[in-house]
């Protein structure tokens, strides 16, 4: 159309001449002009990359929030460096993880130290407990003001533990979320850019390796505790949650199977890197280099609440765990009851639990009438 626009425009011109400058043309042949190059396969030549393919940004992708960033740092090194997608997916990976080091160094020293502090804590734990099961609040406070004060000398904290998942979990979900919208739209130079048997990043692996592969390296990073911790507190809800967790890979197992490749390829290799990472921090040597305590093995039955908790099945601490849930949340509920009825007290007005007031003497019942019957004769 646009071809044909500037040939009528051409050809209203030449009409237009003079016949002086009519006679200059060739052989009486009017003068056309070209119609212009169209692009090539209908795209701008500014929105592709230097591979010649289109940019995440053209299309939508791509931007400066936390998943748009990830998908420009995986398009830079997919362009820049040349590399096909799944190995851009890869590096990018490591070197994420290789950010996060620092905090998985930061972990796993407060993990040891919280192993080699444990029959401590155990026994100040075990009487908090009982406190709470028995209702003393006083010797609750006592007892958890002591454990944080020994937490305090020897500087532990549980919360440091969970460092690694936390930090983990943004970046985590960005590369998710990044790498399924990439596939989901598709990007199409991703349908060409697997390996081996998933060439295709866009869809999911018809042969069910990557997600079986995944599975298994989630259970074995479990297994390690680098991503979950060494679950060293004691009690029933460690207990359970680390038996959750064990099943977490064949709870997910049904959806990963219908994950894009791109996903899972994310997915396997940050696995393995966690793996890489607990087998790398076991050596005594790297261990030394990076300050991490040496792990003091203890015997089962010194500690008090490892001790009674190996009697039991995992059914039964989940009951012991929501019983002694119950307890505390019944505590709670009579610790805000007298609350509000001490507050209560306090301002509400005085309640009247006599027929006769005991302060009123017969002087002063004789004073009052007077004092009335002359109130009442000066109104007459």
């Amino acid at each position: 159309a646009a071809g044909a626009a500037d040939v009528t425009s051409g050809t209203a011109a030449a009409a237009a001449l003079t016949p002086d400058s009519a006679a200059t043309l060739t052989d009486g042949i009017e003068y056309i002009p070209l119609p212009p190059v169209p692009f090539a396969g209908g795209v701008d030549p500014s929105t592709l990359t230097a591979l010649g393919e289109p940019s995440l940004a053209s299309l939508g992708l791509a931007g400066y929030s936390p998943v748009g960033l990830v998908q420009m740092a995986l398009e830079s090194i997919h362009v820049y460096l040349d590399l096909p997608w799944y190995g851009s997916i890869a590096l990018a990976t490591i070197i994420l993880r290789l950010l996060l080091f620092p905090v998985v160094i930061i972990a796993q020293r407060n993990a040891a130290k919280l192993a080699n502090v444990s029959p401590q804590m155990q026994v100040l734990q075990l009487k908090m407990t009982e406190a709470r099961q028995a209702g003393d609040q006083l010797q609750v406070a006592r007892y958890t003001n002591e454990l944080v004060l020994f937490m305090k000398e020897k500087n532990v904290n549980p919360i440091k533990s969970m460092l690694v998942p936390l930090a983990q979990a943004p970046v985590f979900i960005s590369m998710f979320v990044g790498l399924r919208r990439c596939a989901t739209l598709p990007v199409m130079s991703m349908a060409t850019g697997g390996a081996l048997w998933f060439t295709d990043l866009t869809v999911a692996d018809p042969y069910y390796l990557l997600p079986v592969m995944t599975s298994i390296t989630m259970y074995l990073t479990i297994q390690l505790g680098t991503e979950v911790g060494r679950m060293q507190a004691a009690g029933e809800t460690a207990r359970i949650m680390f038996t959750v967790m064990r099943f977490m890979p064949i709870i997910f197992f049904p959806f990963m199977i219908n994950f894009p490749a791109a996903v899972l390829c994310y997915w396997f290799t940050t696995n393995i890197m966690s793996l890489s990472q607990a087998m790398i921090l076991k050596v005594p040597v790297i261990r030394d280099f990076f300050n991490i305590p040496v792990l003091v093995k203890h015997n089962p039955d010194n500690l008090p609440m490892t001790k009674e908790q190996n009697k039991k099945s995992t059914v039964q601490a989940a009951k012991d765990a929501w019983k002694n849930f119950q307890v505390t949340r019944q505590l709670q509920d009579r610790q805000r009851y007298d609350e509000v009825r001490f507050a209560k007290a306090g301002t509400a007005p005085i309640v009247r639990t006599y027929k006769y007031d005991p302060t009123i003497t017969s002087k002063t019942k004789a004073k009052r009438n007077s004092i009335i019957s002359t109130k009442a004769t000066i109104k007459q």
